[in-house]
């Protein structure tokens, strides 16, 4: 049996029928992954994530267990990889508000008067203590997020992680500094 001629008409094709929906997804990558990449280009800031996003919407396409139920797959690839760019756009607020946007140091920074030198002083060298506490992964990834200012994906490629490894470390990182300070501010 020929494929299906239509990129639509995956829908009638069995699902057991895994080669030819394969070859339909295949055909949809060809005539419109361009388009979406540029479609999500707007959306996510970086080619390198559209193609990202676009990479994970076809995964989610191939994954279907009923592709029967999908009728207008192009249309399903759309939607799938504009939710897709949405998560990730809310992921990487999330982040940024948790994180302060690299602001964690500046409130030791400000306002220098001889009482507030001190204090920051020793709390910076309690934050030092407590960072080279931390496991590497863990506090490498902060350091270069909190103190160098480098962004998920750049760390994750020097450490050989993941983007969402990173954000995790981080954010374990900044709660767990947070948590300490508000422990010894409170003693």
């Amino acid at each position: 049996m020929p494929g299906p001629t239509n990129i639509d008409e995956v829908a009638e094709v069995a699902p057991a029928d895994g080669a030819a929906r394969a070859a339909v997804i295949e055909r949809l990558f060809r005539e419109h992954n361009e388009a979406l990449v540029r479609f999500l280009r707007g959306r996510v800031g970086s080619h390198n994530e559209a193609l990202e996003v676009a990479q994970e919407a076809y995964v989610r396409l191939l994954s279907l267990d009923q592709p029967g139920a999908v009728s207008y797959l192009r249309a399903f690839l759309l939607k799938t990889a504009a939710n897709i760019a949405i998560d990730r756009r809310r992921r990487d607020q999330s982040y940024d508000r948790v994180t302060g946007n690299g602001q964690l140091f500046t409130e030791f920074t400000e306002n220098r008067t001889p009482e507030r030198w001190v204090a920051g002083e020793q709390t910076l060298r309690r934050l030092g203590n407590l960072i080279e506490s931390m496991p590497p992964k863990c506090r490498a990834a902060f350091v270069m997020s909190q103190i160098h200012g480098l962004d998920a994906v750049t760390i994750a490629t020097r450490l050989g992680i993941t983007d969402s490894m990173v954000r995790k470390y981080v954010v374990r990182a900044l709660l767990r500094c947070r948590e300490q300070m508000d422990l010894e501010h409170h003693d």
